[in-house]
């Protein structure tokens, strides 16, 4: 079976053919990063109205680089949510445009069902079930993964997401836009024990949840009282502040993990191409016998191969979803069940 899969939740417009939800035929995305760098973050107007721009341009690409046409692709997968309302629609109308026109099932993706099914792109992925960090700009919850598409969330951020953290971070340090990237490079020259940067909700007390807020008023006070950093104080103020995000996430990933008796751990979205958090959680792994799954850096950020693989596994089951599939801004992880 292969699927066409789209993706416009944020600031990427990404279309992509997967055969069997397992071997990407082509994976193209259209980054914005450009329209959006002199504002020091995404605008949504923006956004909707590249995505309408390269819709089109993406969806022939992709089609393209796989070689074949419209008549080999067996169905289509949209992210319906949750994002950026406007950016959402572009995919989700040009997905049932094309089911429609060509009489092809369309099954609607939870963008954060695609992170999770990124794995599945990979030739070493983890059985069911498993544990996974999912970890980006928006998002940042501890899920145990049942089956796909199945997933019992665990906990999750109780204000500001990871990524948000290192972006807005970034942002106040002046290293420019997308700065989660650009933190973690610069860090890599500096003393993560330079600083002592509060680490929210640590304690064994406060469960699965997560909270970076306090974080980022930290960073704030910490400029404002010994100024902007530059050269080597910039490296240490980057590498203590990425520290405590990192111990954050890896503490609370390691005592879910020995709770739940898994031992297979999985990260995915954007801020699973950090390497700060890539070592430490590999550390942690080694020292508590889990194993750690993490895609490649080029499907850990927004695309729609991983869309293609979430969407391959719900048509599998023989699910529909129908013309008046509309993009939610916000909603649940599928068929989450949250933990009293």
């Amino acid at each position: 079976m292969i699927v066409l899969g789209l993706e416009s939740s944020c600031d990427e417009t990404a279309a992509a053919l997967v055969e069997d939800g397992r071997r990407v035929l082509s994976d193209v995305v259209a980054s914005q990063h450009e329209v959006h760098a002199p504002y020091g973050g995404v605008v949504p107007e923006l956004a909707s109205r590249a995505h309408v721009v390269n819709v089109i341009p993406v969806l022939r690409a992709a089609l393209d680089g796989a070689g074949i046409g419209l008549d080999r692709v067996d169905g289509v997968a949209v992210t319906c949510g949750p994002g950026l309302i406007g950016a959402l629609l572009v995919a989700v109308q040009a997905g049932k445009a094309l089911a429609w026109a060509r009489g092809l099932p369309l099954v609607g993706v939870h963008h954060l069902e695609g992170h999770l099914a990124a794995v599945y792109l990979d030739s070493d992925p983890p059985p069911m079930p498993h544990l996974a960090l999912i970890v980006s700009g928006g998002h940042t919850s501890l899920v145990r993964v049942e089956d796909h598409g199945v997933v019992t969330e665990l906990g999750r951020t109780r204000d500001d997401a990871a990524g948000e953290a290192f972006d807005k971070g970034a942002k106040l340090l002046g290293l420019g836009y997308p700065g989660g990237a650009v933190l973690d490079r610069v860090a890599r020259d500096g003393d993560p024990r330079s600083f002592n940067f509060p680490r929210g909700m640590i304690a064994r007390s406060t469960g699965d949840e997560f909270s970076f807020s306090g974080l980022k008023t930290a960073l704030l006070h910490h400029v404002r009282a010994h100024g902007m950093p530059v050269g080597q104080a910039l490296a240490d103020v980057c590498a203590s502040y990425q520290a405590a995000i990192v111990e954050v996430l890896v503490t609370k990933t390691r005592r879910a993990a020995r709770r739940e008796a898994l031992g297979h751990v999985q990260v995915c979205g954007g801020v699973a191409a950090n390497g700060a958090l890539r070592a430490g959680l590999r550390a942690a792994g080694a020292e508590d016998s889990f194993v750690v799954h993490v895609p490649p850096p080029g499907r850990c950020t927004d695309n729609a191969a991983m869309i293609a693989a979430a969407g391959y596994h719900r048509l599998a089951r023989g699910e529909r979803a129908a013309l008046d599939l509309n993009a939610t801004a916000t909603m649940p992880l599928p068929r989450a069940v949250a933990r009293a």
